[in-house]
């Protein structure tokens, strides 16, 4: 397996091998000698797993949860094909207000590693798009925010060849702007420190 640091301090691409053969194909998405050779850790404890189905256009995000307590994710797509975004949204952070995007498709199988306290967001770009997460915590409703997806500021490359299609919540998120104004964005220093006491490494070690 393959690993790339992203644009977005401690956000993490993986690519595992595929092995195909006339039968169809073996891949192994998350593998812990390669998390741990990556992240430098190789403790990602998972509270829940999250599976989505959505048709092309349909852009999720961007959410997160409220640091504290803060959620880790490892996600990739199980079918189809999507655009998959990690923002950093951590004030304080190196890289605040910086995405990376990553294709995951049928093909490679890409993966990402999103750490404590930044945004995700993805664009599906077939019908029945599948996205499988793995998450440190379980979900809670009033500590999951989300922000607009179509923030100018951003310019997210969430294209224009169909026209977007949005949940109710999503099409009222506030900016990145907005959000920073309100309080409402994770601390990076409090971020990191989540993350050191989730894995037992410090994102700035």
């Amino acid at each position: 397996m393959q690993a790339r640091k992203l644009a977005v301090e401690g956000a993490i691409e993986f690519t595992p091998r595929v092995f195909p053969d006339d039968r169809g194909l073996f891949v192994s998405p998350f593998q812990e000698e390669a998390f741990a050779e990556a992240h430098g850790s190789p403790l990602f404890p998972v509270a829940q797993t999250n599976h989505s189905m959505s048709k092309r256009g349909v852009v999720r995000g961007i959410h997160y949860t409220v640091t504290p307590p803060g959620i880790a994710k490892y996600v990739y797509c199980a079918r189809g094909r999507a655009l998959d975004i990690v923002v950093d949204i951590r004030v304080g952070s190196p890289t605040f207000g910086k995405w990376d995007a990553v294709l995951m498709d049928q093909q490679d199988f890409r993966t990402m590693y999103f750490p404590v306290g930044v945004g995700h967001a993805f664009v599906a770009l077939e019908d029945d798009t599948v996205m499988s997460y793995m998450l440190s915590a379980g979900y809670v409703a009033q500590n999951e925010l989300a922000l607009s997806a179509l923030d100018p500021a951003l310019s997210l490359p969430i294209g224009t060849e169909v026209e977007p299609i949005l949940s109710d919540r999503d099409q009222v998120a506030i900016t990145l702007a907005e959000a920073e104004r309100q309080g409402l964005l994770p601390d990076y220093a409090t971020s990191v420190e989540l993350e050191r006491q989730l894995t037992g490494v410090s994102l700035s070690a």
